[in-house]
């Protein structure tokens, strides 16, 4: 039996969290008087108050939170958030319609970054900051935050962890789950310090700076300036963002490790290892192509292709060329990386490198097992065997998450797309990346989609972000039988 008045306490606490973090828009929203500090203050009133009735309304109720509830509090969060969180927009006329204004909310929380903005600089100053907001708390995933600080409510952690966890695996610094919370969010919240003020010494505004610390470190994208990062001509500013992006699609326990003087276990790390080199192998053989088809300097076209390279691969979404103009087999390649996502356990989407990692290795191994099959051949990720339900998990997901990608382009093409859009659309929202190819290219928006049509890509957004089998498990007949 499922304890739904557990769910709906946990749920309400959640909403009010989420009114508490519309506050810092108002701030702004004040200073720039923009006029959007009453949609921000109405919006929190309403999420702090429907939050507040499931609270108190079940807030005697036995927390006997397992698995089953675990993931239906995950998967239920996300979508209530999203009602909730798309409030600003409405109330301050900033989007005006449904299916727009969850588009938006939703690429904002999963991290994706599509938008269906037309003049990003023209939204309200606290509205715009929320919109950057959004993408800062879905980055590490709420449920971790309030995994830190749920049990000051009486309400335990450990199922909502292993829910949420992004990954195959949830590597724990610490043995308590409040704690390795807690650490995780300490780590993010210091690198966005960092991110933030490198920003503003490169000579952003304080408001920017702020603004693109968030969604750097989120691995969102989202931008104040309608160029993105192209806005900006800075190297330094460029690079901070590189930097950022590679340490954000980064495993936080990695840089946890690092942080700590332990290098040993950062460099033991297999996933880490290679993500770093299949990001400095790309960046060596992409640079000469593209400066030949580019026509601009060699440095500008290495720095053009490296933050492009890893804007993608870590499904930040950020811009500062067009990779769709260079010569198609390099828009190809770029697409292709739409598929690889950064490190399990960062706040990158996309099908992880750890996957990617045991999938070639274990085809690898595939061989020697034909030439040997009675040879006992394991297969080892950072020196621990992998035993055959995580191989066969992954095997699963990749193949779960192919036949999606395919479903969903069939979908959108049949709804009249071309083909190229339609493959995009799809990839790119399935990551929670940002741009693509086609029609949502890295110069294009989401706005000419019909609503429908946004509405299936919030859904594949948010299928995306929680790893498939966190909502999709909701649908099948086994998770509603009783024990």
């Amino acid at each position: 039996m499922i304890h739904f008045k557990a769910i709906g306490k946990v749920m309400g606490a959640l909403l009010m969290l989420l009114a508490l973090l519309m506050l810092p828009g108002v701030a702004f929203a004040l200073y720039f008087e923009s006029g959007d500090e009453k949609a921000l203050l109405y919006a929190a009133l309403a999420s702090l108050s429907t939050g507040g009735i499931l609270f108190f309304s079940f807030s005697k109720q036995d927390q006997n939170i397992r698995k089953r509830e675990g993931y239906m509090i995950v998967s239920l969060s996300w979508l209530l958030m999203s009602i909730f969180g798309m409030l600003p927009f409405i109330f301050s006329g900033t989007i005006t319609n449904f299916s727009d204004a969850l588009f938006e909310t939703v690429s904002g929380l999963t991290t994706t970054g599509a938008s269906i903005l037309n003049d990003i600089e023209a939204t309200p100053k606290g509205v715009l900051f929320w919109r950057s907001m959004t993408q800062w708390i879905g980055g590490l995933g709420i449920i971790v935050l309030t995994v830190a600080i749920f049990p000051l409510l009486g309400i335990g952690g450990i199922e909502l962890f292993v829910a949420e966890s992004p990954g195959p695996t949830s590597d724990k610094l610490h043995p308590r789950i409040r704690e390795t919370a807690k650490r995780l969010w300490f780590v993010y919240m210091g690198l966005t310090f960092f991110a933030g003020l490198l920003y503003y010494l490169g000579g952003m505004t304080f408001y920017d700076a702020v603004n693109h610390a968030l969604t750097t470190l989120a691995t969102g994208g989202f931008s104040t300036k309608n160029a993105s990062m192209a806005y900006y001509t800075s190297p330094f500013i460029q690079y901070t963002a590189i930097l950022f992006m590679f340490l954000a699609g980064t495993n936080f326990t990695v840089i946890y490790f690092g942080l700590t003087g332990k290098f040993t276990r950062v460099w033991k790390s297999d996933e880490f290892r290679a993500y770093a080199t299949v990001i400095i192998l790309l960046a060596l053989l992409l640079t000469i192509p593209v400066y030949y088809y580019s026509g601009q300097e060699l440095e500008k076209s290495f720095r053009d292709t490296l933050f492009q390279i890893i804007s993608l691969i870590t499904t930040t979404g950020y811009v500062t060329a067009d990779y769709t103009g260079y010569h198609v087999g390099l828009t190809l390649l770029f697409f292709m990386m739409l598929f690889i996502g950064g490190s399990a356990g960062s706040t990158a989407g996309g099908i992880k490198f750890v996957r990617h990692l045991t999938f070639f290795k274990n085809s690898w191994l595939e061989f020697k097992r034909i030439v040997h099959p009675r040879a006992v051949v394991p297969l080892k990720i950072n020196g621990d065997r992998v035993t055959g339900k995580i191989i066969t998990h992954i095997m699963n997901f990749l193949l779960i998450y192919l036949m999606i990608f395919t479903f969903g382009s069939i979908v959108l093409a049949l709804m009249g797309y071309d083909m190229l859009t339609s493959f995009g659309a799809v990839a790119t929202c399935l990551g929670n990346v940002g741009p693509a190819i086609g029609k949502v290219g890295p110069m294009d928006n989401f706005a000419f989609f019909d609503p429908f049509t946004k509405v299936v890509l919030s859904f594949l957004m948010l299928l995306g972000r929680l790893e498939l089998f966190t909502i999709l498990v909701l649908f099948t007949p086994f998770f509603w039988r009783a024990n």
